[in-house]
């Protein structure tokens, strides 16, 4: 009887524990994407497996597994394990928990490892209560954030701990846990439904790198699942469930080009309005935040170039603080970039020039660089007559003096030929 009622409430907690809850790795080998921060060999993983953990503080974007890498080595280790959040916790639960680890620490029970979620958002004061404990090895802590600790934390805690950077998972990783979570028949569905591929990716793509976002997509797509007979989750069923986003934009078909296309022409042809549109629509249907900001800065360097250079300084500061911040509020530097873009002046004679460049060094006779211009300072070089004619431009007013630079081969060819737009107007003499 006691066997039937316990089966009962594991039944009954596990149909209630959100499914990211439930599918979280228990031991390190479950863990899938991280393998440059826990995989065989990394420092972390060694200190953990030896149960000699220091200060860690684990750095990445959301459902990237940090609270569960927490839980993991509470899990493994032999020390005591104490859990709280930031957000609702202050000095007096530090002051609490520091006391109770001295205590167990003079009892010989060990040292005691404190997790603390979002210590980004304890001020200076409270962190500033942790130091000395974690000086003198009360306790071990292990901080999570999505912010970066070089700015959210104090310099002298961050000292005594080791960064862990944990990446966005690939879509080849979530794909990978979602299939985890259909087939477990302890912590997931238990095989009770199959799913398309496609529907799968399209998950994956959907929640950019969010483990926890992607397992709540499959939660809410499997509860649409017919409760009888064939259940599979077709793309057709995952409509039902993020279907606005899908059918606003397609990561994979056609759509997802044409709209990229549209947003770098736009910005090209000076049209910001057109280019903010499809800002919104990549935004809304869920597009790499990278990809959206590198497309930024290829247009800055390509379409602007040298007819306003600070284009691209803008354009690589939105691509920085984008990443930063990451979205929601991320859509402002980039719509700041984008509109910069849109309303420079155009010149393409950067890329231009490299293109016809590289075509000439890849199919033409280019020659030996004039001898003028060779290196001169090893012994002997003046004997082959390397450097002898060489003019140093200032040495010469204006910092300039005419003299060939390209081989006797390209002598008189032009790569670089001023647009006029802006300020591409050529050498400044």
């Amino acid at each position: 009887m006691q066997d039937l009622f316990g089966n009962l409430f594991a039944e009954e907690h596990r149909q209630t524990k959100p499914l990211a809850d439930r599918m979280r790795p228990q031991q390190l080998s479950d863990f899938v994407g991280q393998e440059k921060a826990v995989g065989q060999g990394s420092p972390l993983r060694r200190m953990i497996e030896r149960d000699m953990l220091q200060s860690v503080l684990f750095y990445g974007p959301p459902g990237t597994g940090k609270t569960t890498l927490a839980q993991v080595i509470a899990h493994v280790t032999g020390e005591q394990f104490v859990s709280i959040n930031a957000v609702a916790s202050g000095v007096p639960e530090l002051r609490k928990l520091i006391a109770k680890a001295q205590e167990e620490q003079r009892r010989g029970l060990g040292r005691t490892i404190v997790f603390i979620d979002e210590i980004h958002r304890f001020n200076k004061a409270q962190q500033d209560v942790l130091l000395p404990y974690v000086e003198n090895g009360t306790i071990v802590l292990i901080g999570a954030t999505t912010e970066n600790p070089f700015f959210e934390i104090n310099s002298p805690l961050l000292s005594r701990m080791k960064v862990v950077r944990l990446e966005k998972l690939q879509p080849q990783n979530l794909v990978q846990i979602l299939q985890r979570a259909i087939a477990d028949g302890e912590r997931g569905f238990g095989g009770s439904f199959t799913a398309e591929t496609e529907a799968l990716q399209i998950i994956a793509d959907f929640a950019a790198g969010d483990a926890r976002g992607a397992l709540n997509i499959l939660e809410q797509a499997e509860f649409m699942l017919p409760e009888a007979g064939q259940r599979v989750l077709t793309v057709e069923v995952l409509r039902s469930v993020i279907g606005t986003a899908m059918q606003r934009y397609d990561k994979k078909g056609d759509q997802h080009y044409d709209i990229i296309s549209a947003f770098i022409k736009s910005m090209r042809g000076s049209d910001a309005d057109a280019a903010l549109h499809y800002l919104a629509r990549m935004i809304e249907g869920g597009e790499d935040l990278r990809f959206i900001a590198r497309r930024i800065v290829i247009c800055a360097a390509e379409d602007v170039g040298l007819a306003d250079p600070m284009a691209l300084v803008v354009a690589n500061a939105a691509a920085q603080a984008a990443d930063f911040v990451g979205f929601p509020e991320a859509q402002i530097p980039l719509a700041e970039a984008v509109c910069y873009i849109a309303n420079a002046p155009k010149s393409n004679t950067a890329y231009m020039g490299i293109a016809n460049a590289r075509s000439d060094v890849r199919h033409g006779n280019c020659g030996s660089v004039p001898k003028h211009l060779r290196d001169a300072h090893y012994p002997g070089a003046k004997a082959l007559g390397h450097g002898l004619d060489y003019k140093y431009p200032h040495n010469f007013p204006g910092g300039w003096v005419a003299q060939q630079y390209l081989p006797d081969e390209l002598a008189g060819k032009r790569y670089y030929i001023p647009s006029g737009n802006g300020q591409d107007t050529g050498r400044k003499k």
